[in-house]
């Protein structure tokens, strides 16, 4: 069933949004962020969906490259196996 002209309409609560900096302060720049909590409320003030989120900078020390660099290898050999397969399966 539809809303009929009368009927009141309830627009969706909209989250409400906090952000922390890498020194632990609030701050409302989300690129400036590296955690931060966003709060979703239903009509009636309640609290009905929370998520955290966290976002950290890692060095990996068992690794001799920045882990940008390592991804990329990973990729380009799953990509070199994905083309080995054609080409074998191509040929058989």
């Amino acid at each position: 069933m539809g809303l009929a002209d009368g009927d009141p309409t309830h627009p969706a609560p909209a989250p409400v949004v906090t952000y922390t900096d890498a020194d632990g302060r609030t701050t409302d720049d989300p690129a400036a962020a590296v955690s931060g909590e966003a709060v979703l409320y239903d009509e009636h003030g309640i609290p009905r969906r929370r998520t955290l989120f966290v976002m950290r900078q890692r060095e990996l020390p068992w690794l001799p490259v920045s882990e940008a660099a390592f991804l990329l290898w990973v990729l380009v050999i799953l990509m070199l196996v994905w083309l080995a397969v054609g080409l074998v399966l191509y040929l058989t």
